[in-house]
């Protein structure tokens, strides 16, 4: 008896896809010596996935082979991804064998990107509060402020890392630090951006400069900034659409409109 093809190919995505779908972290309560995991985890563990526990398995005894050969820490996320790679490699090998390093290259491939993906994402949250700092510096500057009750201001309304990261080196600099060198130490694991809005403030404390003005030119900066970048995702999204479009809908669009019309044509030839 042979399977058809088709439905082993079927079989394979709809694999792949359950495996490499993105799924909620979850956080892991260390379990105390001697103890056992809670009955709330172990109902979770037996509501999981039918199709997820022999994945999982076979993962884990992928990655228990790995570990033992790398001396790297336990994954469960890992093995979990390991063993899509494996089931999914099992059944390219049966359905078409030139196509076994697929599964490998995606799973080599998809982690690099969603990094990437996370990376773009991160820098354009940056770049958005950045934009909404400097609005509040401006408007508090305005007001009449000082610096250090502006940065006050700023670290209770931005709750982002600009936003905590300057109201940390407020209250380092109120403890008896130099606000200038906290601005600058609280901006160096922010990016260019934030450094570009800490040494402004920090230049102003030690010089007296003004800041209203260099602080209104510098959010229209960040402004065109995020409309660069803004535009930039437009641009990108029809190449990205590009494969989806090739790939699925016009071979789709082939088999619902080509094939009938050949299968009746060979129909009415008697072939």
């Amino acid at each position: 008896m042979t399977v058809p093809i088709p439905l082993l190919a079927t079989a394979w995505a709809l694999l792949a896809v359950a495996g490499l779908w993105p799924r909620r972290p979850q956080v892991r309560v260390p379990v105390p010596v001697g103890g056992s995991r809670s009955a709330p985890a172990r109902r979770r563990a037996r509501r999981a996935p039918t199709l997820s526990r022999p994945v999982l398995a076979l993962g884990r005894v992928v990655g228990r082979a790995g570990r033992a050969l790398t001396g790297r820490p336990a994954d469960p996320a890992g093995d979990f991804r390991r063993g899509v790679v494996v089931a999914a490699t099992g059944a390219v090998l049966v359905v078409a064998p030139l196509l076994v390093p697929v599964p490998a290259l995606v799973a080599w491939a998809l982690p690099r990107v969603r990094a990437r993906q996370a990376r773009r994402t991160a820098e354009s949250a940056m770049l958005a509060e950045l934009v909404h700092v400097a609005d509040l510096l401006v408007l508090a500057f305005g007001a009449g402020l000082t610096v250090p009750l502006a940065l006050d201001l700023v670290g209770e309304r931005a709750s982002g890392p600009v936003g905590r990261g300057l109201g940390a080196a407020q209250r380092r600099a109120a403890l008896g630090q130099a606000l200038p060198d906290e601005l600058e130490r609280a901006a160096a694991a922010l990016g260019s951006d934030a450094r570009r809005l800490a040494n402004l403030l920090a230049g102003a404390l030690r010089t007296g400069a003004p800041l209203l003005d260099p602080l209104e030119r510098l959010g229209a900066e960040l402004r065109a900034d995020q409309r660069r970048a803004a535009e930039e995702r437009a641009r990108r999204l029809p190449v990205r659409m590009l494969f989806p479009l090739v790939l699925c809908l016009l071979p789709a669009f082939v088999v619902l409109t080509v094939v009938p019309v050949l299968l009746s044509a060979m129909g009415r030839l008697g072939v």
